[in-house]
């Protein structure tokens, strides 16, 4: 699974901020290739305003 960070996390919450920073996302436009598992998803779920999911 592809995710593409394409909103700033300034101003968010904490726990978002640190959740997009565990995914491995630093900046806008970052993107990594992550695992397809429950916690990755749960972890996409939690910040998906902010990125932009490829299957």
């Amino acid at each position: 699974m592809k995710i593409t960070l394409k909103r700033s996390v300034i101003g968010r919450p904490g726990y978002q901020v640190r959740t997009v920073h565990a995914l491995g996302l630093k900046k806008i436009g970052d993107s990594r290739e992550v695992s397809d598992s429950p916690a990755v998803r749960g972890m996409v779920k939690t910040v998906k305003h902010l990125l932009e999911v490829e299957a």
